[in-house]
């Protein structure tokens, strides 16, 4: 079976390409919701967040019969403290400082909408920095790269030459466990 449209609920242009990879072919619907955390665990936020996401914009949609709307959210946990994106320099610096020479967690949640029902996860991959210098800390932040991201760093770019290691899925760690995704879809009878 195979799904007249699907949807994903995030202007993320990582996630974009994700999904592009596995060969889905999807419409980008941004929700303008307000998220609302009422969780503390990472896991849970990032739950909280995808279906609130995937909620919005299954509800913009006129057209429900056969889609899929997919919405998901991804934070960074460090020493029992949760990373959004950075808000400055100052605050990527801080959150930089915090990964470097040490393992964190990498959270994505996701939430899949098929016909108004919600299936809704969280993937976590455990991330390893190596040690990093003041200097090299301002000049990764310097580059830009930091400020559209989930602890202020992108796996995928200048950031992987500190990166010693992971524990998990990689493409969780750009923002979205495709495989998992796809092997859900598939256990439910449907085709991408």
């Amino acid at each position: 079976m195979n799904f007249k449209r699907i949807v994903l609920a995030s202007g993320s242009p990582r996630r974009r390409e994700l999904l592009e990879q596995v060969g889905m072919k999807f419409d980008v619907v941004v929700s303008d919701v307000e998220e609302k955390v009422t969780k503390t665990l990472p896991g849970d936020v990032v739950c909280e967040l995808s279906l609130q996401k995937a909620m919005a914009v299954y509800e913009m949609l006129e057209d429900r019969e056969n889609i899929l709307v997919i919405g998901a959210d991804t934070v960074v946990s460090a020493n029992n403290v949760i990373l959004g994106k950075p808000k400055g320099f100052e605050d990527a610096v801080s959150m930089i400082k915090m990964l470097q020479d040490g393992e964190h967690s990498v959270y994505t949640g996701v939430t899949l909408v098929i016909e108004g029902r919600c299936h809704t996860f969280s993937e976590e991959t455990k991330v390893k920095v190596y040690p990093m210098t003041e200097e090299q800390i301002c000049a990764y932040v310097k580059t830009g790269e930091p400020m559209d991201k989930a602890g202020a760093y992108g796996i995928q770019g200048l950031f992987a030459a500190y990166v010693r290691g992971i524990d998990g899925d990689y493409n969780n760690v750009v923002g979205l466990p495709v495989g998992r995704i796809c092997e859900y879809l598939r256990r439910i009878g449907y085709e991408i």
